[in-house]
């Protein structure tokens, strides 16, 4: 089978390594604007299995002439793409995933499901860590009880030699991580969906050592449309970002100070945008070419089972790759995005339409696939 994966940075060329492990996958395309030098993970020869080729994605006329004749397409590009990717992936009949993260845009792919289904064809957005991994485990979670009371996701990228003052190096996009520190975030109070601002309702979440404690604050997209989806079903339920102690205590003021803000100012004649300041400031202070990452993930789930309380939970700590130069992000967030269409491409995920991943995966298949990688979920 032929897949296309949009997007050549961290999490797409990640996402393309995992699908070259599959020798049932024929052709890996990678479509990127700037291909540019592939990572060293990446750069061999795969019998000629992979191919990189250049692609603007705001050429719709391209993208559907790339995405045709392949099994599935995944979407590792910003996500304010994801809803005219979907789009050309239904009208060519391909299956379509990607990293998600921006709720409305996730209901504005929802409009698609009609279409896709008369098309065969499945849409699934918001796969990768958060949202992606911890949904379905929360879902799961959810399943295995009578009644499901409150639901808890914790999930953090971090260093694993963390380095004052933020204790935080650059997994992933920044432009990302400050977004989450800006949006307020959906949660349920009551069974009802309200907002809380990120970076409030600071706690402690203990780890198996090394990885200790770590403090959870709350910020905005990381389990996208749960709480719409168990509206009425589940009291509580909330995601936080776990960090080293003390990173928010320093990001709060810079955020109150105006430093993430995107309206711009005026600097000695100047328009500058505050926030583009700030990244270009700290990026070469935080990004660590040779720093080595981990991921933690705790997601609890409590409630009624028999008339009695019980409790749910699953965990995760990943690092980062050093045989292959892999971080713990990118296995985690990258080569879920590939689980997910490989199962859609060769028909584990049965049901066609727009389904999140909590409506569209398997839960025993996906967490089996999972640990074939060495990311390994544990049952609390």
């Amino acid at each position: 089978m032929k897949m296309v994966v949009l997007g050549a940075g961290l999490q797409g060329c990640a996402c393309a390594y995992d699908l070259l492990q599959n020798p049932a996958v024929t052709q890996v395309t990678l479509a990127d604007l700037r291909p540019g030098v592939l990572p060293p993970f990446l750069a061999r020869d795969w019998g000629g299995r992979l191919r990189p080729v250049q692609l603007d994605v705001t050429d719709g006329a391209a993208v559907r002439q790339t995405l045709k004749g392949n099994a599935a397409v995944m979407s590792a590009i910003p996500y304010y793409y994801n809803e005219s990717m979907a789009a050309a992936a239904v009208d060519v009949g391909c299956h379509f995933s990607d990293l998600g993260g921006n709720t409305e845009i996730v209901f504005a792919q929802k409009k698609l499901h009609q279409q896709a289904l008369s098309r065969g064809v499945s849409v699934v957005p918001d796969c990768g860590l958060a949202p992606g991994m911890v949904n379905i485990l929360a879902a799961e979670g959810i399943r295995r009880l009578d009644r499901a009371e409150t639901v808890k996701v914790y999930v953090g990228g971090l260093p694993q030699n963390p380095e004052p003052p933020l204790n935080y190096q650059i997994v992933y996009s920044l432009e990302g991580a400050l977004d989450y520190y800006t949006t307020p975030s959906w949660v349920l109070r009551g069974g009802k969906p309200v907002q809380v601002d990120a970076l409030s309702d600071l706690e402690s979440v203990e780890f198996p050592r090394p990885v200790g404690t770590l403090e959870a604050f709350h910020t905005g997209g990381g389990i996208s449309t749960l709480p719409f989806a168990y509206e009425g079903k589940v009291d509580v339920m909330e995601y936080k970002t776990l960090r080293y102690p003390g990173h928010a205590s320093v990001m709060r003021p810079i955020r109150e100070l105006g430093l993430l803000d995107l309206a711009p100012i005026e600097v000695k004649g100047q328009s500058v945008v505050p926030r583009d300041f700030f990244i270009a400031a700290v990026r070469p202070k935080l990004y660590k070419p040779q720093g080595r990452d981990l991921v933690a993930l705790q997601v609890q789930v409590t409630g009624q089972k028999g008339g009695k309380p019980v409790q749910v939970g699953f965990r995760l700590i990943d690092r980062y790759d050093a045989e292959h130069g892999i971080s713990a992000m990118m296995r985690t967030t990258g080569y879920s995005l590939s689980i997910t269409g490989q199962m859609q491409a060769d028909g584990r995920v049965t049901a066609k339409g727009v389904l999140t991943p909590d409506e569209a995966i398997p839960f025993q298949p996906y967490v089996a696939e999972l640990a074939k990688r060495g990311v390994r979920i544990e049952e609390l």
